[in-house]
């Protein structure tokens, strides 16, 4: 379904994952974020060299279940099982739909990725998710993280990122919008959806990210993937 949410003037509330961001959830990434199936298609790639056999892969902040479905399609381990996270019901429910038959021994939860036990995991993947987490609790969830991978085990985590150095930020940032635009929005979905969406999505930069790995505990990170304003990091523990 076609994302129209913000195509006309309304009093705006704060961005939320409700019924109606659910139904278009999909289109709504693929035109926003630049890159995004790449960095669907390098989570795939990185489950082949470091997931481990006997051994839990975690989606945190599935969405509609498109990491989950990569995990599943691209895994050549045994006896693995994939946990999906996501704290929107109704998120939950087209999870399960989109999976439903389509990736083997899966586990869906709807609860607050911050509330969950990470156990003897392998692999653990945050995409477009620890934007949305409160930024003062955000190293403690990665230091859980760091804690519930087994040795060897990977975090892979994919987000909007800011600039310090403020000509280079506002040259991205027209980028950015130039490809909103050509992915069909119109100035006032733009504007409006950047109305709705400034208090909720809270960016850091590279330099934030790395540190936090680094705090945690995990031995190498790197940027492996960015396109425009967005980042993906691999994380090794």
């Amino acid at each position: 379904m076609r994302d129209q949410i913000f195509t006309e003037a309304n009093d705006l509330v704060d961005f939320t994952f409700d019924k109606s961001v659910a139904n278009v959830f999909d289109d709504m990434v693929r035109r926003s974020v630049p890159g995004y199936q790449s960095m669907i298609e390098m989570v795939g790639l990185m489950v082949k060299i470091y997931g481990q056999d006997n051994t839990n892969y975690y989606d945190l902040g599935a969405s509609t279940g498109a990491i989950s479905l990569a995990l599943s399609l691209n895994n050549n381990h045994d006896n693995n099982r994939i946990i999906a996270v996501d704290n929107s019901i109704e998120m939950v429910k087209k999870c399960k739909n989109n999976l439903a038959g389509k990736v083997p021994n899966l586990k869906i939860v709807c609860g607050d990725i911050n509330d969950i036990s990470f156990e003897n995991s392998s692999v653990i993947v945050l995409n477009l998710t620890l934007q949305f987490i409160p930024v003062k609790q955000r190293q403690a969830l990665i230091n859980k993280i760091y804690q519930g991978l087994n040795p060897g085990g990977v975090l892979i985590v994919s987000e909007k990122i800011h600039f310090d150095d403020e000509q280079k930020q506002a040259e991205v940032t027209k980028l950015y919008l130039d490809f909103k635009r050509a992915n069909g929005y119109s100035e006032l979905e733009i504007a409006a959806k950047r109305q709705a969406i400034e208090n909720v999505l809270i960016t850091d930069n590279q330099h934030t990210h790395f540190d936090r790995f680094k705090i945690a505990g995990f031995s190498q990170s790197l940027c492996h993937f960015q396109c425009l304003n967005f980042a993906s990091f691999l994380v090794l523990k």
